[in-house]
């Protein structure tokens, strides 16, 4: 994947934020290129779990890249070609339900736009409290929508919180070789963590 071209695109998933970054810069030697994309809450919004101009940084740190970080940024991805695979860690479950249904209002749902408009594949790390929930229905139609692959995922609180979803992030380089192969990795549900 050395040859390749990633956009690494974050949503709001605050608590995740973390991890995330983490997950990055494991990946980020996997590919000869990772342009970030943060949706516009991720970028702009300080939360308790830390302040957003500090994951700003370090995600630009990381790639060396300008942070794609609205729907203007984001619209030249599709028409210039600019990645070979979108992956989004974390992806939240208002962004799910968005790409399910087509709506393009924030950077990453534009940059996914974009991106799929040239028939490449687009990653998906969920983390999401309404997993199995109110967002159950989304997961399945983007399970089975052409260029669409999830990384795997487990219940991150099977007692606490039932319908809690979350990727596993260490597996997002296997997840994105097979999705740059048309394939998604398998297992897609790995376990029930407490």
């Amino acid at each position: 994947m050395k040859d390749k071209c990633a956009g690494f695109a974050m949503c709001g998933s605050f608590c995740t934020l973390e991890r995330a970054i983490d997950a990055l810069e494991k990946l980020r030697t996997s590919f000869g290129r990772v342009i970030p994309i943060m949706s516009e809450r991720a970028y702009r919004m300080d939360t308790r779990f830390g302040r957003a101009e500090d994951f700003a940084a370090r995600v630009t740190q990381l790639c060396g890249e300008e942070i794609i970080r609205d729907i203007r940024g984001a619209e030249p991805i599709g028409p210039r070609g600019l990645l070979d695979i979108l992956i989004i860690a974390p992806c939240t479950g208002n962004t799910l339900a968005k790409l399910a249904l087509g709506i393009t209002d924030s950077s990453v749902t534009m940059a996914a736009k974009a991106h799929l408009r040239n028939g490449r594949p687009v990653l998906i790390a969920v983390s999401t409290n309404d997993a199995l929930s109110a967002n159950l229905a989304n997961i399945g139609t983007l399970l089975n929508r052409k260029n669409v692959y999830f990384a795997p995922f487990y219940q991150d609180d099977c007692a606490g919180k039932p319908a809690s979803l979350a990727a596993e992030l260490d597996l997002l380089a296997a997840a994105a070789e097979e999705a740059l192969a048309g394939r998604q990795i398998q297992p897609v549900i790995t376990a029930c963590r407490e």
